[in-house]
């Protein structure tokens, strides 16, 4: 059925690397979501209200918010397609997620307010009348809200949106709530045991949850989070497989929004080689991410001489010898600068989030390392972090002497 619905409201539907088709997905997506959250709020609140249930209440309230959630996402999948501008040269694409973050402090606030009414509803319990019209409503609800799961999971996954595969998880969360509410109402009715309070006490709790998660999810891309894993060892092969490439490092991944990334790394090539040469290398790989990735890549050239085997194997005994310091330690752009009283070994050494040690200490401990075996040699080491936990990776054969 989902597939059938994309087809017929979704033009272009295949295209999913398309901004504009992109969007409309989402818009779908909240389109749908706004109608179905709408009548379901509108038959619970009506059966909360003639059958005086605090947990149906507070269902249909979920409902509602989720409701508002549809439009918000609607409101910012439509934001978030507007093109770049003189103000906002990068694009509105954060637009996603802030309007992730919006919802989610609805949601907050919603369920404190559920938390008190289920609270009052404990100290202050009523009868709630029961009867086959509550099952038959809810039991629809869970229908409802268990295809809208699998609806907006199929197209978070076709597009690859965290929005909509968190909204896919509001519905399966949904479908829990409602289901507890349910049972509630069934063993209330048979056992004589009040526990509407309860009930929407937990529902309450059980949103408050969710939207503190939701704030959790919306805020990291916001500030800044670390890429993917798997994405950075694609962009680290995509650039060691071009001929020529003896390495990378630092590299920096900026997310403004879905399909709004920007990314800057250093590409090392040997020095020997023509300057030119090397230089179209690295503007076919810039293109190469551009086209077939929707990356925007800058590249920084780091020539290394690859002629001087005195260099070559310091390089390689060094890198070795940081990694006994701890695994995540590396080094590049190294340069061997000698003098008449003692030689400068001049490199960046990248250093893991997780070293508890600080740069200075791991400078000295480099330093006596160097210096155990070259006595006058003196180590000026700039630190980098690790902005997208990729090691420097190269091509050579480097042995230690």
């Amino acid at each position: 059925m989902t597939n059938l619905l994309v087809k017929l409201f979704i033009k272009d539907y295949e295209n999913v690397s398309e901004p504009s088709v992109r969007s409309s997905y989402g818009k779908f997506s909240g389109k749908v979501g706004i109608f179905c959250n709408m009548l379901l709020f509108a038959l619970k609140a009506f059966i909360g209200t003639i059958t005086h249930s605090v947990s149906i209440t507070a269902d249909a309230v979920n409902n509602l918010s989720d409701a508002a959630s549809s439009v918000i996402s609607l409101i910012g999948f439509k934001m978030a397609e507007k093109p770049a501008d003189k103000e906002h040269p990068y694009g509105h694409a954060r637009f996603e997620y802030l309007s992730g973050l919006t919802v989610a402090v609805l949601i907050i606030i919603i369920g404190f307010e559920l938390f008190k009414t289920s609270i009052e509803k404990i100290i202050h319990p009523s009868e709630v009348s029961f009867n086959i019209i509550v099952v038959i409503i809810l039991i629809v609800s869970i229908l409802v809200k268990l295809w809208m799961a699998f609806f907006n999971k199929s197209l978070g996954k076709k597009i690859n949106s965290t929005t909509l595969e968190a909204t896919a998880a509001d519905s399966r969360n949904d479908v829990i709530t409602t289901f507890a509410v349910l049972i509630a109402s069934i063993i209330s009715h048979f056992s004589g045991i009040e526990l509407d309070g309860i009930i929407g006490l937990a529902v309450a709790v059980f949103i408050l949850y969710s939207g503190i998660g939701l704030i959790k999810d919306t805020l990291s891309p916001l500030l800044g989070k670390a890429p993917d894993p798997e994405f950075v060892n694609y962009i680290q092969k995509k650039i060691m497989s071009y001929d020529g490439v003896l390495g990378t490092h630092d590299l920096m991944i900026h997310d403004y929004g879905p399909g709004r990334q920007f990314a800057s790394v250093h590409v090392e090539m040997a020095a020997e080689d023509d300057v030119l040469k090397s230089h179209d290398i690295l503007d076919n790989i810039e293109h190469d991410f551009l086209e077939h990735d929707n990356l925007n890549l800058i590249i920084h050239y780091d020539p290394i001489v690859t002629k001087d085997d005195m260099v070559n194997n310091l390089r390689g005994w060094l890198n070795e010898q940081v990694k006994t310091i701890d695994p995540g330690l590396s080094i590049h752009d190294l340069r061997v600068i000698p003098g008449p009283t003692h030689t400068n070994l001049i490199f960046d050494c990248v250093i893991p989030y997780n070293l508890i040690a600080s740069p200075s200490e791991i400078q000295r401990r480099i330093t006596n390392i160097v210096q155990s075996k070259y006595k006058n040699y003196f180590c000026v080491i700039t630190f980098d972090a690790s902005y997208a936990a990729m090691p420097h990776t190269n091509n050579e054969n480097e042995n230690p002497d």
